[in-house]
């Protein structure tokens, strides 16, 4: 595996196989790399000749009250991580290569990116596009991995690919949850053992919506219902939301169809936890 910390070098890296014809899949990430990370990685792996991972910690999608200067780090683990899975190429920029002196650009995805997680945390999906726009144009990936934990990222993310005529494949992949189901995140390593244990009730309040739907249940409302009621019963739990939306535009759904999105965002603490299912999709929430 090959490390970079420039942009003109990983560039260079990458004409040759560009110019040879090989199909170039790439994982943008933060680091402090888990299993799902890595799923995304193997799916790149299969689905490209070649595969980039980058590790970046994005400072425009930290608000000023928010985790940026405490957010785990741990690169020469990511690094041997990404090694063994067989990554070719690893993008691990500095700030100031980023973002240099004058830097002054920015890239907003209107109505999407100021719902759900947009509405507790402005600007957070400006500085999500923002740093992925750079990175597809530094890197001319065919294809991208993101993780449907991040559901409202990847709904950002396809629509600025769209609007933006880029030439990149999206594909979002299944949550990777721990054995008991709280859905792999690098922050779960702020979660004290007792918020820990309390953060598995978003996993059993997105399960008992997905049973309230296979029994048959269509009301938005009532699926939505069933969802508070189960997170009001765990005490530690704060909610910031639990929505019922159309899965492309994020406006809430009147009814509940195959395809319709759950996203819940709840703290723990100071921990903010986020997870969702996607109705009618087999193993979302397994």
């Amino acid at each position: 595996m090959k490390a970079e910390t420039t942009i003109a070098g990983i560039r260079a890296d990458l004409a040759g196989p560009r110019a040879g014809g090989q199909k170039i899949g790439f994982v943008p990430t933060m680091g402090f790399l888990h299993d799902g990370h890595l799923s995304l990685v193997r799916e790149c792996r299969r689905s490209a000749d070649l595969t980039v991972v980058s590790i970046f910690v994005n400072p425009l999608q930290f608000g000023p009250q928010e985790d940026l200067a405490r957010y785990p780090r741990d690169p020469e683990r990511d690094a041997d991580l990404l090694r063994k899975e067989g990554v070719d190429i690893l993008f691990l920029p500095e700030d100031k290569e980023m973002y240099p002196d004058g830097y002054g650009t920015s890239v907003e995805v209107a109505r999407l990116q100021d719902k759900l997680c947009g509405r507790s945390r402005p600007g957070h999906f400006k500085g999500v596009a923002t740093v992925v726009l750079k990175l597809f144009n530094i890197v001319q990936p065919d294809c991208a991995f993101f993780g449907q934990k991040d559901a409202q990222q990847v709904v950002v993310i396809r629509r600025m690919a769209a609007d933006l005529n880029l030439e990149v494949e999206i594909k979002a992949l299944p949550i990777v949850r721990e054995p008991d189901g709280l859905a792999m995140s690098s922050r779960n390593v702020y979660l004290s053992a007792e918020e820990r244990q309390a953060a598995l009730v978003l996993f059993r309040s997105l399960e008992e919506a997905r049973r309230s739907f296979e029994r048959g249940e269509r009301s938005a409302a009532a699926i939505r219902e069933s969802v508070l009621n189960r997170l009001a019963s765990e005490p530690l739990a704060r909610l910031d939301y639990a929505e019922v939306v159309n899965p492309n535009t994020l406006d809430p759904a009147e009814r509940a169809d195959e395809g319709t999105l759950i996203a819940l965002a709840v703290y723990f603490g100071r921990t903010r936890v986020i997870d969702n299912i996607i109705l009618g999709s087999a193993g979302e929430a397994k």
